[in-house]
């Protein structure tokens, strides 16, 4: 329900903007303040789950989520829908934060990545339906659709929940004496001044007043949130974490490998619309070659990898990546559309192989009484990698086009932001490669 919401918003931007008679710069807050502000909330509610139980949280988050669904399509104005929207971010951040350290908690070791692997292709799943369900629905029933489908879903998702989640409140002993609320707002407002210069960045340009203030803000806030965490007797980020090998290794790999794959996702529609002239739905049928192999791919890796070890199947997947990021370079102005989905395809392959494993890897290395924590890193990683990567391919691709404004532009943005993103690719190779070849 989450994923399927992330990609449904973008496809019905357009129809909201004719309704509203919005312009895009106001259109774009309805994605980014829902990014913004999962990104800034998963640690806090991470943490929330590992003090007050995971269950309890989980529960709430579907309330929250559900609620402001409600609200976002009652929505009368398009002030309104961004409030709403940032209702729907704090709904799903509880959820985001938490379902990972459920699967993690009440399945066996040699079971957790075929948990993972399952809850990633239900990721992938709504990330591949999301565009063609939320462009159908928007045309039979309007735009308001698209979020009141999540209130059954979710209330039924919330029934299941009750049901068979067991009770999960840490013991006495394990509870500390206060909530870190001074370290939850400092990661917070430093996190949200980070991700926004970096997501807006390639629009407002990258010496701009406003990227420059958010840059260094971010970097007061950041700094001053690792002092706090340093000193309190119960951080919300236990730094410490840091410190086993396994842990910080799979965090990084996880970054450079979210950086690398929403690359393709933010330059490939232009070089299929813009550069070769494509109709979006062709476009989007394209496109929907990498999640459907990553779909297909994440819990078959997931199952492997608790019987070889989670860095067999990992560090094969970021190389195979970075093959498929390469062959994606090598596009010009006629190369065959089978060629794109080749590629597209390889590079599903390799990020099917690589998350599961790695996330495994991640969540098993962390204490039971902070998998929480764990969990809200892991999905921290993600969105800082997206970010990322929107942002450096956002960068490479305005930089060439203002060089040639024109096709021949587009293109070469597009190949060089390939090539950047396979050097990433390398680099996570070796982050996986150096984690440690123990099963856990």
């Amino acid at each position: 329900m989450t994923a399927l919401d992330s990609s449904v918003a973008n496809t019905v931007l357009p129809v909201i903007g004719r309704s509203f008679h919005a312009e895009v710069e106001t259109l774009e807050w309805v994605v980014t303040i829902y990014l913004l502000g999962i990104s800034g909330l998963l640690l806090t509610f991470g943490r929330l789950g590992d003090l007050r139980g995971h269950r309890s949280v989980y529960l709430w988050g579907f309330a929250v989520f559900v609620t402001g669904s409600g609200l976002c399509g009652l929505a009368p104005s398009m002030t309104g829908l961004i409030v709403s929207r940032a209702a729907q971010a704090i709904g799903g951040a509880m959820l985001m934060a938490n379902s990972p350290a459920i699967l993690t908690k009440h399945f066996p070791a040699n079971q957790r990545g075929q948990a993972l692997g399952i809850q990633a292709t239900m990721t992938y799943l709504g990330l591949c339906t999301g565009p063609a369900l939320g462009g159908w629905m928007a045309g039979q029933f309007g735009w308001r659709a698209v979020f009141y489908i999540n209130i059954p879903v979710g209330l039924l998702a919330l029934l299941l929940s009750l049901r068979y989640i067991g009770d999960d409140h840490p013991e006495e002993d394990e509870r500390p004496q206060r909530f870190d609320l001074l370290g939850a707002a400092t990661f917070m407002a430093g996190l949200v001044a980070l991700l926004l210069a970096l997501n807006q960045g390639h629009a407002w340009g990258w010496t701009s007043p406003m990227v420059v203030g958010l840059l260094a803000a971010a970097s007061v806030w950041l700094v001053l949130f690792l002092a706090i965490e340093h000193r309190v007797q119960s951080p919300m980020l236990d730094l410490g974490l840091f410190r086993v090998w396994a842990f910080s290794t799979a965090a990084a790999s996880a970054i450079l490998n979210y950086l690398c794959t929403y690359t393709v996702t933010f330059l490939l529609p232009f070089y299929l619309i813009q550069a070769r002239g494509l109709e979006p739905g062709q476009a989007g049928l394209i496109l929907t070659t990498q999640p459907v192999i990553m779909a297909l791919v994440a819990p078959l890796s997931g199952t492997l990898s608790d019987r070889l070890g989670t860095r067999f199947l990992a560090t094969p997947g970021m190389a195979i990546l970075a093959v498929g990021l390469l062959v994606l370079s090598r596009l010009g102005a006629d190369s065959p559309l089978w060629a794109i989905m080749i590629g597209l395809a390889v590079v599903g392959l390799g990020t099917g192989m690589f998350i599961s494993p790695n996330n495994s890897a991640l969540l098993g290395a962390a204490p039971i009484h902070h998998r929480g924590i764990a969990s809200g890193i892991l999905a921290t990683a993600r969105n800082v990698g997206m970010v990322c990567g929107v942002g450096v391919a956002g960068a490479i691709l305005t930089t060439a086009h203002a060089m040639s404004n024109d096709t021949a532009g587009i293109i070469a943005g597009v190949r060089y932001g390939f090539l950047v993103a396979a050097a990433v690719a390398v680099l996570g190779t070796f982050t996986s490669a150096v984690r440690g070849g123990r099963k856990t």
